[in-house]
């Protein structure tokens, strides 16, 4: 029965396969949205003109979303439906699609309508609108989230496959942890902002809300694109969802810096989540989280309130009586700032960036709680500002700081309510947050009854434009030469070994301490362990270029009988090295024989 159908794209596309057509998909979407009965989660719903783009799709012709409903935050445009922002005065009828739309339109998914937000995407409580405010999915007395609010709640509800949000200050996260669900928010300029009704123009981005991690990742790549018409957009490769590399290390807040505002369940449900991930092998590194605070309370405190201010234009003085009273309070600070206010302002946030690359330094990802606690309608309607301010502890500094990130739920706290992580990776590394969020996600999905599906972890073989290579030593994840890997868009793939023809070296010369893998014959050697990395065509040659003497790229045969590109060393380049073959592999070479501060480089 279609009423029993998850709503994720492997179900869609198996009931697909099975003779289901998208109009039926598109007519239970809208069954749902009925029998939910909440009139704050859309603002324009688009029922006929649906049903009719359905009804004109055809057979199935392999589009990747071809079929999938969808809904679409009302600060975005979609042509032949009115853009509002919350804003009823603001309202136009946009001549094209965003160019994320478009995207998906080109996709073959099918947009439902638009959905609620606080006004100008300025709030995270999702109450902040002149039309009726959406109910959270989970539990009617906590705030649905904001800014994208209808848009968490239409994907919770089961209405919509995944829905289109923004985040500037936490507005694609915040909502995520309050109802359940993934939210993916990008490395800025990856998803374009043309057609999007700004917040502050140079933190903003476009986010996704879907049950999965696997969904969110799929409709990002289907979305993304280098949009040369938006002067924001950057030319970032964006890498395949694919596994997750070994010994990756993690940045937590340290117990004096854990801020849930007095929840001891949020706390100690975050504890639970991290013992998980090292119980699976992560490392984990406490570090003091108030640089990251400092920098996120710049943004509604410091000059950044002025860009909001600038979004919303003459509005605040020439018709201040049709914004929401709590919007009016925030951006009209705004007015106040100065141009002195703004370069000071620049240059604290580069003082607080060193601060916090420094506390990320050896890490691979950041992992918080999506929220700190949680706020009830009743605390929000008796102060508007500081609950909504608390929801953005771990949200704010985000998009300040050049970061990516995804909350993803972690299941039920004890009290029963929604538990949910952030993984946040540095500007460009999405596809390894999302790889972490991946390990993590579990639960329901949303506030319906269906079951998690287990996440099938996507193939991660090398594509054809990419080059495989084995690396053995300083350039395995989380090791000092890493990044020259990561930096030129690598990505891992798996680990695993050699075949055992060859001797490990540990080479004399250093630091960055180095070994050489030297082949010694068919069945002479040990299996020495090795990580695959998939390099991009392109960056192969600067790559090479740096690897200097006695190394060399060649071809590593693994225990699979596949032969790789891979460093290998020159036999005379062993003179005065130590034979580690024995210790099985370069990390256990550093676990038994040499200090951390030889390899701190």
């Amino acid at each position: 029965m279609l009423s029993e159908l998850p709503f994720t794209l492997p179900a869609l596309r198996q009931a697909y396969a099975d003779g289901v057509h998208p109009e039926d998909a598109i007519a239970e979407a809208f069954r749902r949205l009925d029998g939910v009965a909440d009139p704050g989660i859309f603002i324009h719903e688009a029922r006929e003109a649906a049903l009719a783009e359905a009804r004109a799709l055809g057979a199935p012709d392999g589009r990747p979303l071809w079929g999938i409903p969808y809904a679409v935050k009302d600060n975005i445009d979609v042509a032949g439906m009115p853009t509002t922002a919350a804003c009823p005065a603001f309202s136009y009828d946009p001549g094209e699609d965003a160019f994320v739309v478009a995207r998906l339109r080109a996709a073959g998914a099918i947009c439902l309508g638009k959905t609620n937000l606080d006004q100008f995407a300025t709030g995270l409580v999702g109450v902040r609108t002149p039309y009726p405010v959406p109910n959270n999915a989970i539990d009617p007395e906590i705030v649905p989230g904001g800014s994208s609010s209808g848009s968490a709640v239409a994907v919770a509800h089961g209405i919509a496959c995944f829905t289109l949000g923004t985040d500037t200050a936490g507005s694609g996260r915040v909502p995520a942890a309050l109802n359940n669900l993934v939210g993916l928010k990008p490395s800025l300029g990856l998803l374009s902002a043309r057609g999007v009704v700004p917040a502050c123009r140079t933190l903003d981005t476009v986010s996704i809300f879907a049950f999965t991690v696997s969904d969110a990742y799929e409709v990002f790549s289907a979305a993304a694109g280098f949009d040369a018409a938006d002067a924001y957009a950057r030319d970032m490769r964006l890498g395949p969802l694919a596994r997750l590399p070994a010994d990756v290390t993690i940045a937590v807040p340290d117990e004096a810096t854990l801020e849930t505002f007095g929840d001891m369940e949020q706390a100690d449900h975050f504890h639970a989540d991290i013992d998980r991930l090292q119980r699976a092998g992560v490392t984990v590194k406490s570090i003091d989280m108030t640089p990251f605070f400092d920098v996120a309370r710049m943004l509604y405190e410091g000059a950044w309130v002025a860009e909001r201010t600038a979004a919303v234009g003459a509005r605040i003085t020439e018709a201040p009586e049709t914004l929401h009273p709590t919007t009016l309070a925030i951006v009209s600070d705004g007015l106040e700032k100065s141009a002195v206010d703004a370069f000071e302002g620049i240059y604290k946030l580069q003082a607080l960036k060193r601060r916090c690359e420094g506390a990320m330094e050896g890490v691979d990802l950041l992992c918080v709680p999506t929220i700190p606690n949680f706020v009830t309608r009743a605390e929000i309607k008796a102060d508007p500002i500081g609950p909504n301010a608390r929801l953005g502890t771990y949200t704010n500094f985000v998009n300040l700081l050049d970061m990516c990130g995804i909350a993803v739920p972690t299941g039920s706290r004890a009290d029963g309510r929604p538990g949910n992580m952030t993984v946040l990776a540095r500007a460009g590394e999405d596809d390894r947050a999302a790889a972490l969020a991946l390990t993590v996600e579990t639960g329901l999905l949303g506030a319906t009854r269906w079951l998690r599906p287990a996440a099938a972890l996507p193939d991660a073989q090398p594509r054809d434009d990419e080059i495989a290579i084995a690396v053995c030593g300083a350039h395995m994840s989380g090791l000092p030469l890493n990044s020259e890997i990561t930096s030129r868009g690598g990505r891992f793939v798996s680990a695993t070994e050699t075949a055992p023809d060859y001797a490990l070296y540990a080479l004399a010369d250093g630091p960055p301490f180095r070994p050489g893998l030297v082949r010694v014959g068919r069945g002479a050697g040990v299996a020495v362990p090795v990580e695959i990395w998939a390099l991009p065509q392109s960056a192969f040659g600067g790559f090479m270029a740096g690897v200097p003497s006695p190394l060399c790229i060649g071809n590593v045969v693994l225990q699979d009988g596949t032969v790789v590109k891979g460093f290998v060393c020159e036999s005379a380049g062993i003179e005065g090295a130590v034979d580690i073959s024995a210790l099985g592999g370069w990390r256990s070479y550093l676990a038994h024989g040499t200090s951390p501060e030889a390899v701190a480089t």
